[in-house]
């Protein structure tokens, strides 16, 4: 009786996983295709200290039910991507009036990825269309960046949308591989995505996408936390949660290192 139940149970919990997948926000799935894609890296939270310099971060993967022969043709191609908290962001523009440089027009966008790094089989062009990649957001050009707030006629957005991207990516904090992704054994693929030095805190996600013959097949996310060590935490923690305590002792310490530097370097 106790063998029966067991039996009924293990048979009820086989014929859930669709359902149990299409329940769960990390992923999701084209039914019209079998093959199904899954990620690991070999840690949940990456530990930054003074000294950090940036790392690249190892995301191994496999595809489960891959035609052997679509493989050897080079028919399926996986993105992926380690995307950053999303923050507010605001792209000001200086302009020269009267000899001085100051801020003329700004456009405030909604929260987007604070950092995106981004590996590929193939570049993007060669993956999926133009529409379907924008329909993800997959890539640099594709990020949404939606305008908030007074934006007068318009005509502006566009030219601010490439300011904030050319940001972005000369400030190392958007970056692309269009090869990092690389199969090492049949179905099995390894990539590498870069942290930059100057990665935010908080908790990132790394978002691997399966592309069959330029078609979606699954799009599998897990998360990656960054957080600061020792010193660097006290004081990111304490600036945070006493933001105007911290700011009275720094013009404080300011001030006792201003008076002695004068007196030390004082001429008699």
């Amino acid at each position: 009786m106790r063998s029966a139940a067991l039996s009924i149970a293990v048979s009820l919990f086989l014929c859930l996983p669709a359902a149990a997948q299409l329940a769960d926000p990390t992923v999701t799935i084209n039914d019209k295709f079998s093959e199904r894609i899954d990620i690991g890296i070999s840690t949940n939270e990456i530990a930054i200290s003074s000294d950090f310099s940036g790392a690249d971060i190892t995301v191994f993967g496999a595809i489960d039910g891959a035609d052997e022969l679509l493989l050897s043709t080079w028919a399926y191609d996986v993105v992926v991507a380690l995307e950053g908290p999303r923050k507010a962001t605001t792209v000001r523009r200086k302009e020269r009036v009267a000899g001085i440089w100051i801020n003329r027009h700004s456009i405030s966008f909604e929260p987007i990825p604070a950092s995106y790094s981004m590996s590929s089989t193939r570049p993007l062009a060669n993956v999926a269309s133009t529409m379907e990649l924008g329909s993800r957001y997959i890539g640099i050009n594709n990020i949404r960046l939606v305008p908030t707030g007074g934006i007068g006629d318009g005509s502006r957005v566009s030219e601010f949308r490439d300011a904030l991207r050319r940001i972005k990516q000369t400030s190392g904090l958007y970056q692309r591989d269009p090869t990092g992704v690389r199969f090492i054994s049949k179905s099995l693929f390894r990539a590498s995505v870069r942290l930059p030095a100057n990665i935010p805190v908080g908790v990132h996600t790394v978002r691997a996408v399966l592309y069959k013959n330029n078609q979606f097949v699954m799009e599998k996310v897990i998360p990656l936390r960054v957080v600061k060590t020792g010193l660097e935490q006290f004081i990111y923690n304490f600036a945070h949660l006493y933001g105007l305590a911290y700011g009275v002792f720094a013009v404080f310490l300011a001030t006792v290192t201003g008076w002695l530097a004068s007196v030390i370097f004082r001429k008699d």
